[in-house]
């Protein structure tokens, strides 16, 4: 097996390649707030979010005495193949159910799935561990209830950067309670040190949203936090998805390792002249991944249903 990054990135792709440098060329580097005072400015001057041509439902979902807000973007093409979790991306501290609400639509009519927003709790105001305990309800009220609400058992799961993040962590704690319901998910340019303590995660160190998510955490090495850092063997298959111009594209070589190494059964794929977010993109390169998960997703969904808790 060879392993140089060349050999990660396929060959059909390498057309797309000017394209995306021509689009990035002519588009501000983005970066995210460096304090609690910049976030809450970004937040103040944030427009609201384009409205989806099918509202979403929302529900608040429960499960034992922990609750969670849910967006529900049913297809409109008959009965739901499956159901997908899809959380949603903003370094912790940004972003919303409802800001994906485009996004998750089109996975629904693409697909012929439910495709689940999760709204949980953000950063600093909320930081670990209120999002994985939100993302967590979320999960095991689909495993209870997606049959008799969605007519279908099949379930995967989906996150877009910090969402991959919460999508491992999500994974982990429904393995360890003995739930093996997911039969895939796929995880877009997650971060998994977040105590930079690896090479890769060292990269990030002086991020401000480290800080805002760990919050007062003793020890960031905790695979709730990091979960390159947890016990990875029974966790479903996963493709994952990195550019190469990520600053993550490191801790995403370094996660896939882990994995693999645990058993797992991993799909990564590295997508060229891309940075971080890529996949949110109008171009070429974007459509190309964004139609690699559809494909996925569609098989894994085909292939499997929910086995029990």
């Amino acid at each position: 097996m060879r392993l140089g990054l060349a050999h990660l990135i396929d060959p059909r792709l390498l057309p797309l390649v000017d394209a995306s440098r021509a689009f990035y060329a002519q588009r501000e580097p983005g970066r995210g707030p460096r304090s609690e005072e910049e976030l809450r400015a970004l937040r103040a001057g944030r427009a609201a979010p384009a409205p989806s041509r099918h509202a979403a439902v929302t529900e608040v979902v429960r499960v034992d005495d922990h609750e969670v807000p849910v967006r529900l973007h049913v297809p409109s093409g008959g009965p739901a193949a499956g159901v997908l979790l899809h959380l949603h991306g903003g370094g912790f501290y940004l972003g919303s159910g409802e800001a994906d609400d485009a996004r998750a639509r089109a996975l629904a009519e693409a697909l012929g799935v439910v495709v689940v927003g999760v709204d949980h709790r953000l950063a600093p105001e909320h930081p670990w561990p209120a999002a994985p305990d939100d993302c967590e309800t979320a999960a095991r009220w689909l495993v209870d209830h997606a049959a008799e609400r969605f007519g279908t058992t099949r379930l995967a799961v989906s996150g877009f950067s910090a969402g991959a993040t919460l999508a491992v962590t999500t994974l982990l704690r429904l393995r360890d309670r003995g739930v093996r319901a997911v039969a895939g998910a796929v995880l877009q340019f997650g971060t998994y040190d977040l105590s930079a303590r690896t090479p890769a995660g060292r990269l990030i160190a002086d991020e401000y949203f480290l800080r805002a998510y760990a919050g007062t955490a003793p020890d960031r090495t905790h695979p709730d936090l990091s979960p390159v850092y947890a016990e990875l063997a029974g966790l479903p298959p996963l493709l994952m998805v990195v550019g190469a111009e990520d600053v993550l594209l490191h801790d995403n070589l370094a996660m896939a390792a882990r994995l693999s190494g645990a058993g797992v059964d991993v799909d990564l794929r590295v997508y060229p002249a891309s940075p971080h977010g890529f996949t949110a993109h109008p171009t070429p390169m974007a459509r190309a991944a964004l139609d690699d998960v559809e494909a996925w997703l569609a098989d894994r969904l085909a292939a499997t249903g929910l086995t029990g808790a």
